[in-house]
């Protein structure tokens, strides 16, 4: 076992208690305000992770911090050298207290010597923090961390149902050659990729001074769909906070040199997905498609660049489990039935894959009683579906493109 400590000096969030002997080769300690020279560590080992995203990396816990969230560490060292951890973002919730949340990770060094015993470090400090200093706490292990789900599962975690990240979600493999991934788009898009400059459609780079019409975009079709969408100044901290760092970028998709569509997509570890999207229904952009010219020129974009994947960003449940079944053969062009946003994505030829279970600990047995209490009621699960959407960022799915 790993000595699991703290250091006041450094604001760490846990009280100090010795789990092993000093000759282990692991440490792992609990932090609130790491150094400079630990973060960079962290988001160096987050960027390896082609199974984590940008809600593991720093710059995502000062864009959470305009909605109220702080961020706090558990860092795990192997000979002094770092190897695994997480980034727990966490707040305060009338009547519910602190819930903090682990999205798309914990993240483990690809490769490393000894993974098992630094999952259970990993899962043995998250239980003490959520035992400690959090009522609730829901965890989202990033794709080929089973292990880790199954070690949380061991420390007294609980299988979620609270919709805190999708249950999966499908890429495309950008290591093909343009014309292979040509040919696995859906047949109407292939035929869209001829017509969308002879119908007045172009897609271009965006930059900064994008970033209000992305965010008047947005707001379209959040009324389009009926949810509320996010602020003007929260997208624009987003674009900043990621842009410094090249993990983000813009396009702009236009009719006629009109702006009628907006993308932003994020990057890490390899891979390349959608985060927000705007668009405006009120002309052709619908009827030209104009936002599958977007994700294709955003797919050509990503594979220029050296990416590996391009990820869609999520698939309901049903379909998750129909493609995964082999009841279906997700052709995005063919079946009515499915929702017509993954039917959008489907059209692409990507991959349909699934992430590890979603876990929760509730530390408050009274608490406990009370959301399982919830979950029996359509009332409660729609509540429970919005803490969902409050720990994402708070934004509905929207029903379509």
């Amino acid at each position: 076992m790993a000595a699991f400590r703290h250091d006041r000096r450094a604001r760490h969030a846990t009280p100090s208690t010795p789990a092993c002997g000093p000759n282990s080769p692991l440490s792992v300690v609990a932090l609130r305000e790491p150094d400079q020279q630990m973060l960079s560590d962290w988001d160096a080992l987050v960027d390896r992770d082609s199974g984590s995203d940008v809600p593991q990396l720093c710059a995502w816990a000062r864009i959470r911090r305009n909605a109220g969230y702080a961020a706090m560490y558990v860092l795990v060292r192997q000979h002094g050298e770092l190897v695994a951890g997480a980034q727990i973002l966490h707040r305060r919730l009338p009547l519910l207290g602190a819930i903090g949340y682990v999205p798309y990770g914990p993240v483990i060094a690809p490769g490393v010597a000894g993974r098992e015993a630094i999952c259970g470090e990993l899962a043995r400090a998250l239980q003490r923090l959520s035992r400690t200093r959090l009522a609730v706490m829901f965890v989202q292990p990033p794709e080929g961390a089973d292990d880790v789900t199954r070690k949380l599962l061991e420390r007294g975690f609980r299988i979620s149902d609270a919709g805190i990240a999708p249950a999966g979600s499908i890429r495309v493999d950008l290591g093909r050659s343009v014309e292979e991934l040509r040919s696995g788009l859906s047949r109407r898009l292939r035929t869209w990729t001829r017509r969308w400059g002879q119908r007045g459609v172009t897609v271009r780079l965006g930059g900064a001074a994008d970033v209000p019409l992305l965010a008047d975009l947005i707001g379209r079709s959040a009324g389009y769909h009926g949810y509320d969408p996010l602020s003007a100044d929260y997208i624009a901290t987003l674009y900043a906070e990621l842009a410094d760092t090249g993990r983000v970028a813009l396009f702009v998709g236009e009719v006629h040199d009109e702006p009628v569509s907006a993308e932003l997509y994020t990057a890490c570890g390899g891979m390349v997905r959608p985060r927000l999207t705007g668009l405006d229904r009120s002309g052709d952009a619908a009827k030209l498609s104009v936002t599958g010219a977007v994700t294709w020129e955003a797919m050509r974009w990503a594979k220029e660049r050296g990416y590996r994947w391009f990820d869609f960003g999520g698939l309901r449940d049903d379909t998750l489990r129909r493609l995964l079944d082999g009841a279906a053969d997700g052709d995005g062009d063919g079946d009515e039935t499915w929702p017509s946003d993954d039917r959008f994505k489907l059209s692409f030829g990507g991959t349909a894959f699934r992430y590890p279970a979603a876990v929760e600990l509730i530390s408050s047995p009274l608490l406990r009683k009370v959301y399982d209490f919830a979950r029996r009621s359509n009332r409660g699960r729609r509540l429970i579906a919005g803490l969902g959407r409050k720990l994402r960022g708070g934004m509905r799915r929207t029903r379509g493109r």
